[in-house]
């Protein structure tokens, strides 16, 4: 601190070209930091609230049920209670459903396409949280320093004495301050955002997987059951 306060101090002729240049820019007030937090903020509430939407709009309630109904070969029966209904559970059980008599293999594929397919939809906007909980903070930081540099700056071209030295210092410090306080309030409900819903789509990526894996073990079963069967695999 006491560089910016020296810097300040000195005489514009004693101060090199590029100080004078950089000093004339970080001068400037940090409010502005504040409003790109205040925006950043906003996006990041209107994301979060549309993902939660989503992914509450995007999933079965019963999947548990329907893994049972597959492992016990009623796939009419899945099929009809999936019906029309939307995301990534729903979508690999009504294409696998209908390759189901293409084999086994077949339905593995579909399932594994099925799901690289839907899983990106469930990831959008998930990388702008993470980078605003990583970096929003450093933002903060930056406003804050501006602010200090300000502060300082000003300080030197006063001249004050005494107790105003510590007012005019201790009241430019605490309003930069404010910069990192917001930055970590932007930053701390996107990382949680973040970490709930990458934690939901390994559930439902699991639960996707389960119930492929439910359907490929019924359809195993059944074709090992047929008669004629020993006698083909001879």
């Amino acid at each position: 601190m006491m560089s910016f306060v020296l810097l300040a101090q000195t005489g514009n002729e004693q101060v090199g070209w590029l100080s004078r240049k950089l000093l004339g820019v970080t001068l400037t007030s940090a409010e502005w930091v504040l409003w790109v937090l205040v925006v950043l903020s906003v996006f990041s509430i209107g994301l979060m609230l549309e993902r939660a939407v989503y992914f509450a709009t995007h999933r079965l309630p019963d999947s548990e049920a329907l893994a049972v109904r597959l492992a016990r070969g009623e796939l009419e029966a899945v099929r009809a209670a999936v019906g029309e209904r939307k995301g990534m559970e729903a979508a690999v059980l009504r294409e696998a459903l209908a390759s189901v008599e293409q084999g086994p293999d077949t339905v593995e594929q579909v399932i594994a396409s099925t799901v690289a397919r839907e899983r990106p939809q469930y990831e959008r906007y998930l990388s702008f949280l993470g980078t605003l909980g990583n970096n929003a903070p450093f933002i903060g930081l930056f406003g804050t320093v501006l602010g200090i540099i300000k502060a300082f700056h000003d300080l030197g071209n006063m001249g004050a004495k005494g107790a105003a030295i510590q007012q005019t210092v201790m009241a430019g410090i605490s309003e930069a301050l404010v910069a990192t306080a917001v930055g970590l309030a932007v930053a701390i409900p996107a990382v949680v955002a973040f970490n709930v819903f990458n934690r939901q789509l390994k559930t439902l990526t699991s639960r996707t997987n389960a119930l492929g894996h439910a359907l490929v073990g019924s359809l195993k079963a059944r074709n090992a059951a047929r008669p004629g069967a020993s006698t083909e695999a001879r």
